[in-house]
């Protein structure tokens, strides 16, 4: 599972490089993104803009990430694919997690970095 991080002010973006989080990739997925979150207290939006396919083991993947966060820091969600939409809708995951159409992205400049 590849993720790169972009880090802003208040805010961390993280960009899913891989087409899919299934049962394959999901505890990497948490692992990862663990790493990525656990040190900071910004906010942070998934960019799943890259991602085609999701099953119930990465939807879990999803899920445990937003409840590792904490109730005061909830994980946003950007720039879903139909058929990942789709997921989130038929699953009522949507009411779960802030979902943004686009990648909303402040003005400043990011620095990027994978894990």
């Amino acid at each position: 599972m590849l993720l790169e991080c972009s880090d802003y002010r208040d805010l961390i973006v993280v960009h899913v490089r891989d087409t899919r989080i299934d049962a394959a990739g999901a505890i990497d997925f948490k692992d990862q993104m663990r790493a990525l979150t656990q040190a900071d207290n910004r906010r942070v939006i998934l960019d799943l803009s890259g991602v085609g396919f999701i099953d119930s083991s990465g939807l879990g993947a999803v899920v445990a990430v937003r409840k590792a966060l904490g109730p005061d820091r909830p994980l946003e969600l950007a720039a879903l694919t139909p058929a990942v939409e789709k997921v989130f809708r038929l699953t009522r995951m949507e009411s779960v997690f802030p979902i943004h159409a686009s990648l909303p992205l402040p003005a400043t400049h990011a620095a990027h970095h994978g894990a």
